[in-house]
């Protein structure tokens, strides 16, 4: 058995976990997911979100080694929270997530990907705290192989996701480079570009970069997919 904390991406919220934390448990494991500060139930004003503030919550929510598992922007307070406390994560893994480059922000490295897939879906607000997804991409941007029912529940879920978290780039990282770490590709997304996510994983272990035929949010399109890749990923190395 493995425990597993799940992290959700941009705009989402510990929801989008629904029906994958069932799928983990019927395999015999542990699993929840958390809603990071200003995020779903989470009551915390976006304009104080942090990227600190985002891994003291992970870190708040872990009572023993976890395989800890980030969606996307998600990929960045993973990283941190390993980074502060190594003794609380037994494991990484970056469900085609942002795999962090000291000194540079999540903004910096979607730029710097080799398709925008995000031009014209983003919508910064007046005050720039804060950034939303037209609703009328957000379908063919999120949920372009998930069943109609999902993308129904879904999308009235979506929240205006905190800018800063995604421009303050990570310090040097000491204690990340040593930590158990897996990469989940997405082959078929339309968010963050399917070849560029090898490309931020070229550094793991070998064996470690596995693929799912889904687009982005693969925790709709095929939760039981993704649950016994989880399961594997913990399995390959002990609990």
């Amino acid at each position: 058995m493995a425990w597993f904390l799940l992290i959700h991406g941009s705009c989402h919220g510990a929801w989008c976990w629904r029906d994958v934390i069932p799928a983990l448990e019927a395999l015999g494991h542990e699993a929840k997911a958390i809603d990071l500060p200003a995020h779903g139930a989470d009551r915390t004003p976006a304009a104080e979100a942090t990227l600190d503030r985002y891994a003291e919550a992970i870190l708040d929510a872990v009572a023993a080694p976890v395989t800890l598992v980030g969606h996307s922007a998600a990929g960045y307070p993973i990283t941190l929270a390993a980074e502060r406390a190594p003794g609380k994560i037994a494991r990484l893994v970056y469900l085609c997530a942002y795999v962090p480059v000291p000194g540079m922000s999540l903004i910096d490295m979607r730029k710097a990907g080799p398709r925008q897939l995000l031009q014209g879906a983003v919508r910064a607000a007046p005050d720039g705290v804060t950034y939303t997804v037209d609703p009328d991409m957000a379908p063919g941007t999120f949920y372009h192989d998930c069943p109609a029912e999902a993308v129904a529940y879904a999308l009235p879920r979506l929240c205006p996701e905190p800018t800063l978290p995604q421009s303050t780039a990570l310090p040097p990282l000491r204690n990340w480079p040593s930590a158990e770490k897996h990469y989940i590709v997405c082959a078929d997304d339309h968010t963050i570009p399917p070849e560029y996510q090898p490309v931020m994983a070229a550094g793991f272990p070998p064996g470690h970069v596995t693929t799912l035929p889904t687009g982005h949010s693969p925790f709709f399109t095929a939760p039981d997919a993704l649950a016994r890749r989880l399961s594997d990923i913990a399995g390959a190395t002990g609990t």
